[in-house]
């Protein structure tokens, strides 16, 4: 896979391209990329997957910009998995989202990829306040030669919802919520928390269950509780009993984010730790002593074992 920062590059030809925001990659975001694939191989040709960093809404309307599901790497990362072979990150600068929807097709879509075929979303909006649909795509194409192919959303039945459509609004909702392994039948996988280990109080250790706390930045945070799930740490991937919350026992009230790495016992701060969420435990509670707060942590160590051991 090759990335591409920016418009700046020699013009492409003929490649299939895929055009959106992409956050999460979520099953419908997937299912757009395997139209895509799928299309590039018969053609014999590369799939593109353009996407822009900071999110347009994060530029425009700062105030209404959500709590990002996958930052750039992670976005990176699960793009390749969907089967892109070039990703191209355009940066959201204010000119650029200022473009026409006319000028976006000339300058961009036209002028950069000169694509077999874009394949894109229903919901797909683009150009300066959206004026720019998939009906203005297609009239487009037949102009300038290349095909157009639009994937419809991607619906499951889940919870008491038979035919919820899979959405980066629907993901955040459950991620808030707690139920996070209904996230992950949106997602196709577990949702992934990343951040960079800081120091902590060292509380953990000092009862046998040392943590490592993380800085999540501008990513969701899933709902205050205890998950069970893994940790990915320098390419390794172990076990993780992992708590969010405000560490009410100790009448803390800042927002902690921190994972208990079942058999590991390595100093890992500064660096970069990758969670996944498999499974809530259950919530946060104040426990009168501290040694029934440990009882109560050995138990959900027990029960991470078994989850993971169930997801392995």
């Amino acid at each position: 896979m090759r990335v591409i920062r920016g418009l700046d590059f020699e013009p492409m030809s003929g490649v299939v391209l895929c055009i959106g925001n992409f956050d999460g990659v979520h099953r419908g975001h997937q299912a757009i990329l395997q139209a895509g694939r799928q299309k590039a191989r018969a053609a014999g040709t590369e799939l593109v997957a353009m996407t822009f960093d900071p999110h347009p809404l994060a530029v425009l309307t700062p105030e209404r910009m959500p709590a990002v599901l996958t930052p750039l790497p992670e976005k990176l990362r699960q793009l390749e998995r969907a089967g892109a072979d070039v990703i191209v990150v355009a940066d959201s600068s204010a000119a650029f989202l200022q473009l026409s929807a006319a000028d976006f097709i000339e300058d961009v879509i036209v002028r950069r990829f000169r694509p077999s075929a874009v394949v894109e979303g229903r919901s797909f909006g683009f150009g300066r306040h959206r004026q720019g649909d998939v009906e203005t795509l297609q009239a487009a194409a037949s102009r300038h030669g290349f095909e157009v192919q639009i994937v419809e959303p991607v619906r499951i039945a889940l919870g008491g919802h038979p035919d919820a459509v899979i959405s980066s609004s629907l993901v955040r909702q459950l991620l808030t919520a707690g139920p996070v392994d209904q996230a992950a039948i949106c997602l196709g996988r577990p949702y992934a928390l990343l951040g960079t280990v800081i120091h902590g109080v060292g509380r953990g250790a000092g009862m046998g269950f040392p943590t490592a706390n993380i800085d999540p930045g501008g990513q969701l945070v899933p709902a205050e509780g205890v998950y069970a799930g893994f940790a990915e740490l320098a390419g390794r991937r172990h076990q993780a009993a992992i708590s969010i919350g405000r560490t009410p026992t100790f009448d803390e009230h800042r927002l902690v984010v921190e994972a208990h790495l079942l058999d590991f016992a390595e100093n890992t701060y500064g660096q970069s730790l990758r969670i996944e969420f498999l499974a809530w435990l259950r919530s946060q509670a104040r426990y009168e002593t501290v040694d029934d707060l440990c009882q109560q942590i050995a138990k959900d160590v027990e029960q991470t074992r078994q989850i993971c051991r169930q997801n392995a």
